[in-house]
């Protein structure tokens, strides 16, 4: 089980994995509006998780990454059902995903 800081330090590479990812799909006008729709959701609720996951309180962290992987479990899907999406879309939103499965792993 990860402590408290380390929890914060991943959060911190998380909260950049996914900004990418947001800067990534927007620089491309022919993504689909449902991808790009999970992932401003996603960077949305990152930047206001960022109180939780500075307040120390495990459960409520763990409660707050379980949340962001089921966005990124959508985004995910989006993306996969898109198609033929430009190779740095499909990496970037994998990236993304694989960063919160891991962390939500090592959270529960």
């Amino acid at each position: 089980m990860l402590q408290a800081s380390e929890i914060q330090k991943r959060f911190t590479h998380l909260q950049q994995t996914i900004g990418d990812a947001s800067r990534t799909c927007h620089a491309d006008k022919t993504i689909p509006a449902d991808l790009m729709n999970w992932v401003d959701e996603l960077d949305k609720e990152c930047k206001s998780a960022k109180k939780i996951m500075s307040s120390n309180d495990e459960d409520r962290m763990r409660q707050c990454v379980d949340d962001l992987e089921r966005i990124g479990d959508r985004a995910e899907r989006a993306c996969q059902q898109a198609g033929s999406l430009d190779a740095k879309i499909k990496d970037a939103v994998s990236s993304m995903h694989s960063e919160l499965a891991d962390l939500k792993r090592q959270l529960h």
